[in-house]
C-alpha cells in the first residue's frame, strides 16, 4: 500500500512531449498480448470569433457599418430625386446647305443662294419655337448652326447668325463649285460628343445627308433620341431613305413654315430684261432708262458701305479688309442687289460699272475704317 506522501505530481520539463497515455490492461490478455492503444481525445470546440473587445466592440461596429449604409441610402435617394427633377435638354442640327437649297426650290423653284434672302435670324427663331412646342419639358442647350464659306472664313451673314443667342456656327469649306465639304463631319462630331456626355436626351437634325446615318446609330447607342426634320420637297424625296429609318421620329416643314422666311431677290426676277425677256414689274429692276454714270455708280458704292457700316457694325464689316480688293461671292452679290436698288438699273452685262461699285465700296471703308 502506498501512502499519501509517495503519491507526488509529475513535473513536466519545459519543452518536454507528454508521454503517451498506456492503455489499461484487458482481462483476458495472456503474458505475450500486446495492449490495443486508447482512444484519442476529442478535439477542444473551436472558440467563437469576437473581437478583441468583446461583444460590447462587436456591437459598436455593426452600429457603424449600419450607420454608413444609412449615409449611403440617404445619398442615393438625394441623387435620384435630383435626376428625377433635372429637365430633358434638347439640341438643333442645322443643315444649312440643305435647309437653304431645300426651302428655295420648293419657295423660288431653285437652289442657287443667290436668286434669294433668308431672313436666317427669324429661321432660327422658328426652330427653336417648334421645338419648345414638342419637348415642352425640355430646355435647349442651343442651335448648331452647320454652313460653308471659303476657307472657312465667315461672311458677314454668318458673323451676324453668330452673334445670335444659343447659337454656334461651325463653317466647314466651300469649294469653287459652291459645294460645302467637311460640314457631315462637324455634324458627326458634335451630335454623338453631346450624346456620348449625356449633354442632350433628344436631337434634333435637319438634313437629308445618308451619310449621317452612322452617327444617327452611335447617338442611339449612348440612350439620346434623334428626331429628323426636313423642308418639304417640291416633288419625290429630298432625305436619304436610311436617313429616315433610322431616326425616332420625323417633321416635315411646308411651304407655309418656309415662305415668311424666304424673299426671291427683285434683280434676279428684273434680270429676264437682259435677255429680252419680259419687263419687270413696277418696283423692280430693269434696264429701262439711261445706263448711270461711273460717278453715279461710285457714289452708290460708297453709300452702301455707308448703310452697312451703321447695320451691320464696323467690326463686322472691317474683317472684309484683309481682302482686298476681292469680295467674298455672298457679299459682293448683296452689294450689287442694293446697288442696282437705289440706281433703280440692273448691273448685269456692265462688268466695268460693278468694278466702279466695288472701287466706291471699297474706297468708302478704307476712309471709315
Amino acid at each position: 500500500m502506498t501512502s499519501e506522501d509517495d503519491v507526488r505530481p509529475i513535473e513536466v520539463q519545459a519543452g518536454a512531449r507528454p508521454a503517451p497515455p498506456v492503455a489499461a490492461p484487458t482481462p483476458d490478455a495472456g503474458p505475450g498480448s500486446q495492449t490495443a492503444p486508447a482512444p484519442a481525445p476529442a478535439s477542444a470546440p473551436v472558440p467563437a470569433l469576437v473581437p478583441a473587445g468583446g461583444l460590447e466592440a462587436l456591437r459598436a461596429e455593426v452600429a457603424s457599418l449600419g450607420q454608413r449604409l444609412d449615409e449611403t441610402n440617404s445619398l442615393l435617394r438625394r441623387v435620384l430625386a435630383e435626376v428625377a427633377t433635372t429637365p430633358s435638354t434638347h439640341a438643333i442640327f442645322v443643315d444649312v446647305g440643305y435647309v437653304y437649297a431645300a426651302a428655295g426650290r420648293l419657295i423660288v423653284g431653285t437652289e442657287d443662294r443667290k436668286a434669294f434672302l433668308v431672313d436666317a435670324e427669324a429661321l432660327i427663331e422658328a426652330f427653336i419655337e417648334e421645338a419648345r412646342t414638342i419637348f415642352r419639358d425640355s430646355r435647349l442647350l442651343r442651335v448648331y448652326w452647320y454652313d460653308g464659306a471659303r476657307q472657312r472664313v465667315p461672311t458677314v451673314e454668318q458673323r451676324q447668325i453668330a452673334e445670335l443667342p444659343d447659337v454656334k456656327v461651325r463653317l466647314g469649306n466651300l469649294n469653287a463649285h459652291n459645294q460645302q465639304k467637311g460640314v457631315d463631319s462637324l455634324i458627326r462630331g458634335d451630335l454623338e460628343s453631346l450624346a456620348r456626355h449625356r449633354a442632350i436626351s433628344d436631337a434634333v437634325l435637319i438634313s437629308g445627308d445618308e451619310d449621317l446615318v452612322s452617327v444617327v446609330e452611335a447617338a442611339q447607342n449612348y440612350g439620346t433620341r434623334v428626331h429628323l426634320w426636313g423642308v418639304q420637297a417640291d416633288y419625290g424625296k429630298n432625305q436619304a431613305d436610311p436617313l429616315l429609318w433610322e431616326v425616332d421620329s420625323q417633321r416635315t416643314f411646308d411651304r407655309a413654315f418656309c415662305l415668311p422666311h424666304i424673299t426671291r431677290r427683285a434683280a434676279r426676277v428684273a434680270a429676264a430684261g437682259v435677255t429680252g425677256g419680259p419687263g419687270p414689274a413696277a418696283g423692280q429692276v430693269g434696264d429701262e432708262g439711261p445706263v448711270p454714270s461711273r460717278d453715279d455708280v461710285r457714289f452708290v458704292g460708297a453709300r452702301v458701305a455707308a448703310q452697312w457700316l451703321a447695320t451691320r457694325g464696323r467690326d463686322n464689316v472691317a474683317d472684309l479688309l484683309p481682302g482686298y480688293p476681292m469680295l467674298p461671292g455672298t457679299i459682293d452679290q448683296e452689294l450689287l442687289v442694293e446697288a442696282e436698288g437705289m440706281l433703280q438699273h440692273s448691273l448685269r452685262g456692265h462688268g466695268d460699272l460693278r468694278r466702279v461699285l466695288r472701287d466706291g465700296f471699297w474706297e468708302h471703308l478704307q476712309q471709315q475704317l
